[in-house]
């Protein structure tokens, strides 16, 4: 499944197998730069996710008057 069609748990668990197959450190050289690659593409996928989700907590938190700056 393209990286880009998954929700953020999906690809957080993915993540986590991608970790814990390095972390094992029994995979060969190619399987391991692949393995490096999907799981940098689903590191910034769940780090984009992450930051729209805070700038839509943040545009739903501000209070009237706020909008405009601080003074």
């Amino acid at each position: 499944m393209p990286a880009k069609k998954l929700k953020f748990e999906d690809a957080m668990g993915r993540l986590q197998e991608i970790t814990a197959r390095l972390e094992e450190g029994e995979a060969p050289l190619e399987e391991a730069m692949a393995l490096f690659e999907e799981g940098a593409k689903l590191s910034a996928l769940c780090y984009n996710t992450l930051d729209r989700a805070e700038q839509k907590v943040r545009e739903l938190t501000v209070l009237p008057g706020e909008a405009g700056g601080h003074e």
